[in-house]
């Protein structure tokens, strides 16, 4: 009997809530209802089946968030294709080689990234281009229209193992890996999801995260499913989601850490403009301690939850709950304890496995992992060796389970001999009141290898001296540990499509004609 498919998610959540509110573009207000959304989504399906695109065929989307995203998402996942979300920050040339290497023959687009698309298309081998919206822009076929001409078409179930999502990552070297995940991985996260957040048909889910990010999909599949009404904003912007707060009281939320930061920081936000959030769950980045004790300091009500996973994963592996986070100490820093069914281990650089509270790599085995990366047997097999997934996070467990992350591999500075974790000394500046954002990295040093450097944006109005900041961090950080130099920056630190810190770009300068040990 099979269980691990969305056909028997969905369509049972659309029998018992037809008439029921399932998504609000909060740009336009429009919103339609679970039936109205299924019959939407099977015409979708059955007008991606006239170009050409059946189960086992890609088809990009290059929009921002919107309901009709969702749709398009939904249809993937009843058997309309394997839809391959593209990160909107990529490069023409990424882009091309991403839609290539993918074998995509229909992108959908919207009036901001049409251009772009329209540009590459060429060189990416595409056959059709979606317009949705409106907009005179490059198109060969209208999103509305597509769906006005076709016939509503339910695929029959595939299988558990059928694939479903290609959705490629950033690559810190050439070009993104296409991370090949099916129906077993994406319901088996879901599910994991569900075991621990508290939701029922009476939530509303505020979808402000990227859409074509991992952190974005348990709000695509899981919310639905359980009959919840999903609000999405197109594009994360503070004064947005304190707006949306304000006109749809969503009940629950995920943000990246540096999302937070920024509504926090907005100068029209005030405490209430939050305030409705019964559950919000971070992740996908380290939270500066700082910000999460005054976001608990703020909201001793709110439930406030961490997962931590990756793309490969489809996405999490542990998680940290709300009472965890109130009882503070500890597991302020800890990313929480594995969910159901996975299994954790830290390792050597051999492979060993390592003792409760030593350092070493985060690896992984659950049933909720990719098939593999797309047309790349030889980056598969490496991070599956031994029988296990290896993150390329650096981190440890104590003798309850919990699971506490000190760097990316890769983003570890050895100096001297010492490895000095960047999180650790992010944390230590980001609680000085001066500091809107940082980031540390290693750059080169002739005496010690590498040192430890800071790049900082000062909040509006308020001033710091270099000296300042690293006298500040001796009261949290070993003197090894403290930035060598400071960078003040005016502008905003380069974020990814995922709002996370973009490392390798801020050191890419430092290291152009020298070479790092790690990538």
């Amino acid at each position: 009997m099979k269980e691990l498919l969305y056909h028997r998610h969905l369509l049972p959540a659309v029998q018992r809530n037809a008439n029921r509110v399932c998504a609000t573009d909060a740009s336009t207000g429009l919103s339609t209802t679970f039936s109205e959304h299924l019959d939407r989504v099977l015409r979708l399906i059955g007008g991606l089946q006239s170009l050409g695109v059946t189960r086992s065929d890609r088809f990009a989307i290059m929009t921002m968030n919107s309901p009709q995203y969702l749709e398009m998402y939904h249809a993937a996942f009843l058997g309309g294709g394997v839809v391959n979300p593209l990160n909107l920050r990529l490069a023409p040339k990424e882009l091309a080689y991403v839609l290539k290497n993918s074998g995509t023959k229909v992108c959908f687009v919207d009036f901001i990234f049409a251009g772009l698309i329209d540009a590459v298309r060429d060189d990416a081998g595409l056959e059709t281009v979606v317009l949705v919206g409106g907009g005179a822009v490059p198109h060969d076929v209208a999103y509305e229209d597509l769906l006005a001409a076709s016939t509503p078409t339910l695929p029959a179930e595939g299988d558990e193992t059928d694939p479903v999502v290609l959705m490629y990552t950033g690559g810190t070297t050439g070009m993104p890996k296409g991370v090949l995940l099916d129906q077993r991985a994406e319901m088996l996260n879901m599910y994991h999801v569900m075991a621990r957040l508290p939701l029922s048909r009476d939530d509303v889910s505020l979808l402000q995260t990227p859409m074509f990010h991992a952190a974005s999909m348990f709000s695509v599949l899981g919310g639905p499913t359980l009959g919840c009404h999903t609000v999405t904003i197109p594009m994360f912007d503070p004064a947005r989601v304190m707006a949306a707060v304000e006109e749809y009281s969503p009940t629950l939320t995920v943000m990246v850490p540096t999302m937070i930061n920024m509504v926090l920081s907005h100068p029209d936000f005030a405490p209430d403009r939050m305030g409705s959030f019964r559950s919000l769950v971070y992740g996908a980045s380290p939270m500066p301690q700082a910000v999460l004790e005054r976001l608990l300091q703020m909201y001793p009500e709110m439930d406030i939850w961490q997962g931590y996973g990756m793309t490969e994963s489809a996405s999490i592996l542990t998680m940290l709950g709300a009472d965890e986070h109130r009882a503070g100490g500890k597991f302020l820093s800890s990313a929480g304890a594995p969910v159901p069914g996975v299994v954790l281990s830290i390792q050597g650089e051999a492979g060993e496995e390592l003792a409760v509270g030593e350092v070493g790599e985060v690896c992984a085995r659950g049933g909720n992992y990719m098939i593999e990366y797309w047309n790349n047997a030889e980056a598969t097999a490496e991070v599956f060796r031994n029988g296990w997934y290896h993150t390329g996070d650096a981190g440890y467990v104590d003798d309850e389970g919990y699971l506490y992350l000190v760097d990316r591999v890769k983003d570890m500075i050895v100096t001297g001999g010492e490895n000095v974790y960047s999180s650790e000394v992010e944390n230590a500046l980001s609680t000085h009141p001066a500091v809107a954002q940082v980031a540390v990295i290693g750059i080169p040093d002739d005496r010690w290898g590498e040192a430890v450097h800071a790049l900082v944006v000062l909040r509006p109005g308020m001033s710091a001296t270099e000296a300042e900041l690293i006298n500040h961090c001796r009261e949290h950080i070993a003197g090894y540990k403290l930035p060598k130099s400071v960078e003040f920056r005016v502008e905003p630190l380069p974020l990814s499509g995922a709002m996370k810190v973009l490392k390798k770009d801020l050191r890419a300068p430092y290291w152009e004609g020298r070479s790092r040990r790690v990538n």
